[in-house]
């Protein structure tokens, strides 16, 4: 993916979520991995999102019926599906899936994007994520610890956005990155391979859901 058409459609997800007519609150919006690093092109977009509980949401059974899923008002927000039928997604079971709908909304099918949607924030996540990858030996879900964080607390950072225009930012190499959450050397090597091995065979648009 060229640089400048990343950091475009990541100034277009700033936008979406600054203006805050989504499927659930977002609280935090960090870049990571190959776009915090400057490179060019980059082999994927990494975003990750923070997102807060549906306050107050009251079931929608009407639109349930009209759109043959589960869950409308009570996981996403009922005004928002009622103006955006095109981007309601669910999971495997008919039910209403956040980050299905935040991915539909925020990301081009065709891009080599990844949406990382999670209850808690970047820094927290990343270390939970790399101690049960520690634990399980399952280095793939590790998520890049270098990242870049755009929007917090209901304002978003243009200027660290021009710093990253400007491939003016500096991070360690992955290997070093991960030694910081505790990996010594051999399993930080072991891990950033299982972690590059992965990232190469995804795809298109991709999303996760996890929960902390």
């Amino acid at each position: 993916m060229d640089r400048d058409a990343a950091l475009d459609r990541v100034e277009a997800v700033l936008d979406a979520v600054s203006d805050g007519d989504l499927p659930v609150p977002v609280t935090e919006c960090w870049v990571y991995g190959e776009v915090a690093l400057g490179k060019d092109p980059l082999t994927r977009l990494d975003v990750y999102v923070t997102k807060d509980l549906l306050l107050g949401g009251e079931p929608a059974p009407d639109l349930d019926a009209e759109y043959g899923v589960e869950g409308i008002g009570r996981t996403v927000d009922a005004e928002w599906a009622r103006e955006h039928p095109e981007w309601v997604r669910t999971d495997d079971s008919g039910y209403v899936a956040p980050e299905r709908c935040l991915a539909a909304q925020l990301l081009p099918e065709g891009e080599p994007v990844h949406l990382e949607v999670c209850n808690t924030g970047f820094e927290r996540n990343v270390t939970q994520r790399a101690d049960g990858a520690r634990e399980s030996g399952r280095y793939e879900q590790v998520i890049d610890p270098r990242g870049v964080c755009l929007y917090a607390e209901g304002r978003r950072d243009d200027e660290t956005l021009d710093e990253l225009r400007a491939g003016a930012l500096a991070f360690p190499t992955l290997e070093d990155a991960l030694g910081m959450l505790g990996f010594d050397g051999d399993e930080a090597a072991t891990a950033a391979e299982a972690m590059r091995a992965y990232e190469a065979q995804r795809d298109g648009a991709t999303v996760r859901g996890d929960v902390v």
